[in-house]
């Protein structure tokens, strides 16, 4: 079933939206980069059909704390958001969550493959 078009000012709105795909890849990069602590410059995004579904294939590496303060107090893995396991699986349903609501598509599922390790210099892991 088919909606109604938007009405403006009294007039109904005809037409489309469409997102290009660079545009979704720059959002799923971006949302990869904040989830995961890295820059957006070192997330690589693929896109494919999943049953009419968008499904994204993320290549990324994830920040992570200096092993010697890690070795120093073995806390401060727990503060930083739990293991490298934890805190990519938690971000797969950040990721899906923010790009499905900015962009409005519907995406069936994210897949991480961690490809490094950027050490965080400063503050906390997120």
């Amino acid at each position: 079933m088919s909606s109604p078009a938007p009405v403006v000012r009294g007039q109904a709105l005809s037409g489309h939206n469409r997102i290009s795909t660079q545009a979704l890849t720059s959002l799923a990069k971006a949302a990869a980069a904040q989830a995961l602590g890295v820059d957006a410059q070192d997330v690589r995004a693929d896109w494919t059909d999943d049953d009419g579904l968008l499904a994204l294939s993320l290549v990324t590496p994830i920040s992570i704390l200096p092993l010697q303060s890690v070795v120093l107090d073995a806390a401060r893995v727990g503060i930083a958001g739990g293991s490298i396991w934890d805190r990519t699986v938690k971000a797969k349903e950040s990721i899906l969550a923010r790009v499905s609501e900015l962009s409005g598509s519907q995406l069936s599922r994210v897949d991480i493959r961690v490809s490094g390790a950027k050490i965080s210099t400063g503050g906390r892991v997120r």
